[in-house]
């Protein structure tokens, strides 16, 4: 009850001119209300994230934001921004629970808007967003149609180039790749964590820089400049860059993706792999209680695999076999 609220400050504060603001007032009384505000008629604005956007009073230059944990970061990005408009120093305080009581995407929520202090900082807090929300709905685990099929990274492409496409005037054209990409699942972590590199910027151009890496010799300088950079690679640093290396491997073959788990996995080919379909046949022949077709273009195979490193050996292993027998 902001109203409540209200009382509560007055109660609190009896010097203090205390108003009220939101979006369930009549626009004349509201507007009113914000006129006043401007003008120091009197000095509480006590309501709702209404003022998230439109709002300029460089005079104010104290927020306080009340379960800043259910708000968004773009929201307490925009709230806090309300004060500090002019050359008077500001101050904004996030009221929450406890850390425990709160969700830990709230608690991460917290820590970005806390770490974000220069101006400018808009593609910053956009990136913390996609790193807590993910990529959102167009590109996340609801989407319909044959997103599980084709996997995330291979989809993000031929989205990327439907809208070039469409940019330049021409027909998107999805049944070509412009690239072979072959899209690799071990079902483990694979990233750059945080608490390796605090840098969110940083971390999306290494991203960056490791998926342009063209050979294993790009790969291996840039983790040697990582190393350098940042100390030893993490488990999960380590298994990003053996899913490239193993990329490499797989594209060579014709695989167009590889999902690995922890009792086995399947290899799918592109419709003309660079492989002798008599080396897979002689594949399942030598061991057919690991080895089995799946249609026309899937192998599956049985392996126990529990870690990270047993999936990446096994397939590196796996991968090497056909590669002696490629075209």
């Amino acid at each position: 009850d902001i109203d409540r609220v209200a009382r509560e400050i007055e109660a609190i504060l009896p010097e203090a001119k205390v108003a009220v603001a939101h979006g369930q007032m009549r626009e004349r009384e509201l507007e009113q209300v914000m006129l006043d505000f401007y003008h120091q008629r009197f000095n509480v604005l006590v309501c709702t994230t209404i003022i998230e956007t439109g709002i300029d009073v460089p005079s104010a230059n104290t927020i306080f934001i009340d379960r800043a944990d259910k708000l968004g970061l773009a929201q307490l990005y925009q709230i806090r921004g309300r004060v500090g408009r002019s050359h008077h120093r500001a101050y904004a305080y996030l009221i929450t629970p406890p850390p425990k009581a709160m969700t830990k995407d709230a608690v991460k929520r917290l820590e970005a808007i806390e770490s974000i202090e220069d101006l400018g900082a808009g593609f910053t807090l956009a990136t913390h967003d996609m790193e807590i929300r993910g990529a959102g709905e167009l590109l996340g685990d609801e989407q319909s149609g044959q997103m599980h099929e084709i996997g995330f990274s291979l989809y993000n492409e031929l989205l990327e180039r439907a809208v070039n496409a469409l940019k330049s005037g021409k027909e998107p054209s999805l049944n070509q790749s412009d690239r072979h990409f072959v899209e690799i699942d071990l079902h483990v972590p694979a990233l750059i964590p945080s608490d390796y590199l605090p840098d969110v910027h940083t971390r999306l151009v290494l991203y960056k820089r490791i998926s342009a890496s063209k050979d294993n010799e790009a790969l291996h300088e840039l983790q040697v400049e990582m190393i350098d950079r940042f100390g030893l690679l993490p488990e999960q640093v380590k298994t990003l860059f053996a899913i490239h290396e193993l990329r490499f491997k797989a594209k060579t073959v014709g695989i167009r993706k590889i999902d690995v788990y922890d009792q086995g996995g399947r290899l799918m080919f592109e419709e003309s792999p660079n492989i002798d379909p008599m080396t897979i046949i002689n594949l399942i022949q030598k061991q057919p209680r690991k080895f089995k077709l799946d249609g026309q273009d899937k192998l599956r195979f049985v392996e126990d695999m529990p870690e990270a490193e047993d999936r990446i050996v096994v397939l590196d292993k796996l991968l090497d076999a056909l590669l002696e027998k490629s075209k």
